[in-house]
């Protein structure tokens, strides 16, 4: 839409606005002529007549000879002072007032200038000060942009000081010969769904004065444009007028709807994004880090919130609704929960963290259907694995849980801090590798290495391995259960329907009475000192060498000399570390003589010739085949008695259900 408007309309519209602002003070002032009212305002106003605006209330008259004198009557204000104001962000649509913004987008060094505007008051003058290192306006500039505009009556005294001042506010520096009719005009156009607006200005004709930035606002205001007027713009047009073309000089805000809470997953929820891992630059095919395990207390996802919308506003001051984000829930599953501030989703158990249904889960149970193998990799799990299958050569299951595997166990290795289920049996063609926190089950154990926290207990027959266990080792669940070939260490008790073979055979080394744990490492230890006292006594012989030839020869080469500090350095650090060995070989020693335990060795069956029995550091082999019989120690002698039952309620409750 467009609309034309006079100088007359704009100045009551003026009228009426400034009015309206309580910051400017206004006066009704009298006078024999113009010039004598606006004297008596800026008196009353206490301010120069530059700095004046007014409204003629009643023209004068000279009258003739006396008769039917009339006084000027005019409504003068005095011009806002601009106030400095901070720059706001390009997302604020308040209105600035300062520099022109072609001025600001300019390098930091701007020439000052000079500008001119006619207005009722008369011809004003404008210099602004250069920035940075840029030039000041020249006195002459500001002449020839006063007579460009035809005005030649001007205090060319003010004109100098305006120049050097360049306080950047207009100065009446002079008259013309004004003609109302030859004002400047202007037309606005609103468009783009009330969003913008733009002016059109018309220019003056000779005598005419041009639009002040004041008179810009309130006309835009009159055609009710009162949010996002653009003040730069304001400030540009009434310095450097563009005429005949559309000028933006307003706004509006858009509207900016709310986005939508989202969730933010720290996991890998998608399992075909997860990436095998490589050593050496080449693909470890059985590390395929398909379990993602979690921490209890580990924050598996964040919410960002649903942000609110950002109203918009026409350049008419209409609001424009905006749509808030939509909040969205934690998908909370099981063994998980909210923080406090209700935005992140954490663990409450170690586990596997899942994505299914849409709900995160820690599963504290991984469940294997098939085999352990080339398609499901090595596993390691923070809490219990069941597998459905078989655990293949050269794989292992590690768990912080159980672990119970449905089929059975080969050449493998198995590491839980609870119990091991085998429902099968473990082969291990003598390099498997089976420990558990807590105990062992198995069908049968064969060419295996298995060490339990507490006991390993066998259905069938334990044969040619070596177990060690805290507690016990029992293999008494069928009717040939039986422990053939192999070394055994329990601390409290071992317990098989049979013992040994008939046949002789592999030899059957049965130890109880002592911690299985510090007798293997003082055999370690003692292995380490025999080594230790080999090397102490070459390096002495070869001490002994070098000095017995320096005794001889009063001295030795540079080169050997340097041979024998390096040996005596060797021994000494040697030494030391027999030192240390002896120290904690000796504890350990203590330790176990001072263990107060009663192991035994029970058969409820047969224990054959061959198989040897060391209760402490007593041992004795047996010689002859027995029957139902306990062998325990009594006055550091190996006795027997008849064969005492299990009397434990764990065997009757089996192996813990996985689940």
């Amino acid at each position: 839409m467009a609309a034309r408007i006079g100088l007359d309309a704009i100045r009551e519209l003026m009228r009426r606005y400034l009015d309206e602002d309580g910051d400017r003070r206004s006066v009704i002032a009298e006078g024999s002529s113009l010039d004598e009212a606006l004297k008596n305002a800026s008196v009353q106003l206490d301010c120069a007549i530059g700095r004046l605006e007014y409204e003629i209330l009643e023209r004068g008259n000279a009258g003739v000879v006396g008769l039917g004198k009339k006084p000027w009557k005019i409504n003068a204000y005095e011009v806002s002072v601009k106030k400095k104001v901070e720059k706001k962000s390009n997302t604020e649509l308040n209105v600035d007032i300062g520099l022109p913004k072609e001025f600001i987008e300019q390098s930091k060094d701007v020439d000052g200038d000079a500008f001119v505007r006619l207005a009722p008051e008369g011809a004003l003058l404008k210099v602004r000060a250069p920035v940075g290192k840029g030039k000041k306006a020249s006195e002459k500039t500001a002449v020839e942009r006063l007579h460009a505009r035809a005005v030649h009556d001007f205090d060319e005294k003010l004109v100098s000081e305006t120049v050097k001042s360049a306080e950047g506010t207009w100065v009446r520096v002079g008259t013309f010969v004004s003609n109302p009719a030859a004002d400047a005009l202007m037309s606005v156009d609103i468009g783009l769904q009330d969003m913008e607006a733009h002016v059109v200005l018309t220019p003056p004709q000779p005598g005419g004065c041009d639009l002040s930035r004041d008179i810009i606002l309130s006309y835009l205001r009159s055609n009710k444009i009162v949010f996002g007027v653009m003040e730069d713009v304001l400030v540009s047009l009434e310095e450097r007028p563009v005429y005949k073309e559309p000028v933006l000089v307003a706004q509006g805000q858009k509207v900016v709807n709310g986005d939508d809470a989202k969730i933010q997953y720290l996991f890998e929820i998608d399992r075909s994004n997860m990436q095998l891992e490589e050593k050496n630059g080449k693909v470890d095919y059985k590390e395929l880090n398909l379990v993602q395990n979690v921490v209890e207390g580990q924050a598996l996802a964040r919410k960002v919130p649903a942000k609110q919308g950002i109203p918009g506003r026409t350049v008419t001051g209409k609001v424009l609704p905006a749509k808030n984000g939509k909040d969205t829930p934690l998908p909370l599953g099981k063994n998980v929960k909210a923080s406090e501030d209700g935005l992140t989703v954490i663990a409450t158990v170690n586990g596997e963290a899942t994505f299914i249904g849409g709900k995160i889960n820690v599963e504290t149970v991984f469940t294997i259907t098939g085999d352990v193998d080339l398609k499901t990799g090595n596993q390691f799990f923070l809490g219990t694995i069941v597998v459905n299958g078989n655990v293949q050569d050269g794989f292992s299951v590690k768990a912080t849980g159980n672990i119970e595997v449905r089929g059975s166990v080969n050449r493998a290795e198995l590491s839980a801090e609870g119990d091991i289920i085998v429902h099968q049996g473990i082969n291990g063609k003598g390099t498997a590798m089976v420990t558990a926190g807590k105990n062992v089950w198995a069908k049968y154990i064969e060419n295996s290495n298995v060490i339990a926290g507490e006991n390993v207990v066998v259905s069938q027959n334990i044969v040619s391995s070596e177990i060690t266990a805290d507690k016990r080792i029992i293999a008494i669940g069928g009717k040939h259960s039986a422990i053939i070939g192999g070394r055994y260490r329990a601390c409290e008790e071992i317990n098989a329907k049979t013992i040994g073979s008939p046949s002789g055979g592999a030899e059957t080394i049965l130890e109880v009475g002592s911690d299985p744990k510090s007798k293997v490492r003082l055999e370690e230890l003692d292995g380490k000192l025999r080594l230790l006292a080999r090397q102490l006594e070459e390096l002495d012989k070869n001490i002994y060498t070098l000095n017995d030839n320096k005794r001889q020869k009063k001295s030795l080469s540079e080169e050997k000399e340097a041979v024998l500090q390096d040996l005596v350095r060797r021994r000494e650090e040697t030494a030391a570390e027999e030192r240390t060995i002896k120290a904690e070989y000796d504890s350990i020693q203590g330790y176990l003589s001072n263990l107060k335990v009663r192991g035994k060795v029970s058969v409820s069956g047969k224990i054959y010739p061959g198989s040897k029995i060391v209760i402490r550091d007593i041992r004795e082999e047996i010689k002859n085949e027995y029957k139902a019989l306990t062998f325990y120690l009594e006055n550091m002698m190996i006795k027997t008695t008849r064969y005492e039952e299990l009397d434990d309620e764990f065997l009757k409750k089996g192996p813990p259900d996985a689940h």
